[in-house]
C-alpha cells in the first residue's frame, strides 16, 4: 500500500462512537478514550451516535468541521458510514475497531485493542486507499445482493425480538437456507460477461484471498480494481456445505466459483430495485446496480514504516 504521508501532530480530532457497536459500556469506553487521548496530548471531542441517522448526521458534520482527523469509532458498519463522508476530502479518516469483527481494521493492520488503536492515531502514517462504490453509495469493504441481504433483515428481525446476534444468525440462516432464495442476474464489465441464476453477488472493494474472502483478507486496498464472485450452486445441500466452509475460511479456487476483476461493473436484475448489503448495512437500490471503485479517495491512518506494495 503506498503511504503518502506521516501523522502530524494533531491537537484536534473529531471522534464519533457508535453507541450499537460491540460492547453495550459505551460510558465506560467514552472515558476511557478521554483518557488516551488526553494522555496522548489530544484534544479529541467525543461524540455518541445512539442510532443509524445520528451517526449519518454526525459524519457529515464532522467532514465539514474544521478538524483535519474523523475518527470512527465502532464495527465495519460505523467505519464505513464516515468514511463515505470523508471519502474524497482533504480529511483523514482514524479508526476504532469497536465491533465484532472490524475487517477494514484488520486488512490494515491496525491495533484492535482500544489503548492500541489511539497510539495509532498520534504514531501512524497516512495511506490512501480505495473505496467501492454502487449507485452514489461508499463502502469501505464489500456489497452483495442475493442471499446475504435477506439473512441481515431476518436476522434483524430476530433481534428486535429479543434474540442475541449469534443466536439470531443462526436462525435466520437455517429459515433462508429452507426458503433456497435465488436471483437472476446479469454482470456486464468492458471486456467481460456472466449470467445465471445464483444464490449471491459478493462485490469486494479489491482483491479477496479466495481461501477465506467471506471473513475477510486483503493483502491490498489500493489496486484500484473490484472483485466479484458469485456461485452457480445447484443444490440446497451444495450451499449450505459452501456457506459452512466460507464461514470457517475454507474456501478454495477449485470450489464452485465464477470471478472476474474489474474497475467498474454493472448489475442488471429482473427487478427494478433489490436490497443490497453494503458492509453488513442493507439497502434497498434502482437497478441496474453500477459499482465503480474509486481510486486513492480515502486518507486513512495506518501503522508502521513506508513501505511500498504492502498492506
Amino acid at each position: 500500500m503506498q503511504i503518502a504521508e506521516t501523522v502530524q501532530q494533531q491537537t484536534q480530532m473529531e471522534v464519533i462512537v457508535n453507541a450499537g457497536s460491540g460492547t453495550d459500556d459505551k460510558g465506560g469506553v467514552r472515558q476511557q478514550l478521554a483518557e488516551l487521548f488526553a494522555e496522548a496530548g489530544i484534544a479529541a471531542q467525543i461524540r455518541v451516535a445512539h442510532n443509524s441517522s445520528e451517526l449519518l448526521r454526525l459524519a457529515r458534520h464532522s467532514a465539514r468541521s474544521g478538524a483535519p482527523i474523523i475518527v470512527a469509532g465502532g464495527g465495519d458498519g460505523t467505519v464505513s458510514a464516515v468514511a463515505a463522508a470523508v471519502a474524497g476530502t482533504d480529511k483523514t479518516l482514524g479508526v476504532l475497531p469497536l465491533g465484532t469483527l472490524n475487517h477494514f481494521a484488520k486488512d490494515l493492520r491496525i491495533p484492535l485493542d482500544l489503548a492500541g488503536a489511539v497510539r495509532n492515531l498520534v504514531t501512524g502514517r497516512i495511506a490512501h486507499v480505495d473505496v467501492g462504490e454502487v449507485n452514489g453509495h461508499v463502502f469501505i469493504n464489500n456489497s452483495s445482493l442475493g442471499i446475504y441481504p435477506k439473512l441481515v433483515r431476518m436476522r434483524e428481525r430476530k433481534q428486535r425480538q429479543g434474540m442475541s446476534k449469534w443466536p439470531a444468525f443462526i436462525v435466520a440462516l437455517i429459515t433462508v437456507m429452507r426458503r433456497y432464495p435465488l436471483v437472476a442476474v446479469r454482470l456486464v464489465t468492458d471486456d467481460q460477461r456472466l449470467a445465471g441464476r445464483t444464490p449471491f453477488v459478493f462485490v469486494g472493494n479489491n482483491e479477496y484471498e479466495t481461501s477465506s474472502f467471506r471473513m475477510g483478507g486483503r493483502s491490498c486496498l489500493d489496486a484500484g480494481h473490484l472483485s466479484v464472485y458469485t456461485a452457480p450452486v445447484r443444490s440446497r445441500f451444495e450451499l449450505i456445505k459452501l456457506f459452512i466452509k466460507a464461514f470457517l475460511g475454507m474456501i478454495r479456487d477449485s470450489d464452485n466459483f465464477d470471478h472476474l476483476c474489474a474497475p467498474e461493473v454493472w448489475v442488471e436484475t429482473r427487478r427494478r430495485r433489490t436490497r443490497i448489503a453494503l458492509d453488513g448495512e442493507v439497502r434497498r437500490l434502482r437497478t441496474p446496480l453500477h459499482y465503480r471503485v474509486r481510486p486513492g479517495a480515502l486518507r486513512v491512518i495506518v501503522p508502521g514504516a513506508p513501505e511500498s506494495g504492502s498492506a
